[in-house]
Order: C-alpha cells, then structure tokens, then sequence
C-alpha cells in the first residue's frame, strides 16, 4: 500500500500586514507549534512572527518546494494580497489548534 504524503507551504506573520515569513513541512500542525512556542532559533524566534496567515497543500515535494521559492520572490504588496483574497481580517488559522497548551 502507498503512503500518500502532503506538504504544505505556509505563510506567518507577526500581526496583520506585519513581518512575513514563508515556510514549507510535511506537518503544518506540528510546524506551526514549533513557530509559537519559540523552538524554531533564527528569524521567526527574533521577529516574533508566530500567526498562520495562509497555506497551501500539494502531494509532491517538488510541487511545494517550487512554489514556496516561487512565493519568496514575490513582492511583499504581492504576499499581501494572496493572504487577504483568503483570509481578509488577518486570522491566526491555528488559533484553536493547540487549546491551552500556549498558554503557559
């Protein structure tokens, strides 16, 4: 039997229309937790960038891999305009993913 894989390539920001950072796993939940509870050393550990803003999901890693380097040389009005035709008020998509466990 095939074990079917999915990737994602995600978008984090820091507040609405605040510092961005594109990322790309193979467990977006896992990923994201990593991102807010500060495990994740280097850029979004400093900026503070913990909000998931925008994901997409593909079956292959090539396809998710092209796409997440595709979307870091997107301008940064660009980026903001892909999160907003989604997710217009800004939403944190994980907010009810990890119940009280952040709020320690």
């Amino acid at each position: 039997m095939k074990t079917i894989h999915q990737y994602y390539v995600y978008i984090l920001a820091s507040k609405i229309r605040g510092t961005l950072y594109i990322g790309i796993t193979n467990d977006l939940q896992r990923r994201v937790y990593e991102h807010k509870k500060e495990l994740v050393k280097g850029f979004t550990q400093k900026y503070g960038v913990h909000k998931l803003m925008y994901f997409e999901t593909f079956k292959s890693i090539d396809e998710a891999i092209k796409r997440e380097k595709n979307l870091k040389k997107w301008k940064r009005d660009w980026k903001i305009k892909l999160i907003e035709e989604e997710n217009k008020k800004w939403l944190d998509l994980s907010s009810d993913w990890f119940n009280d466990t952040l709020k320690d």
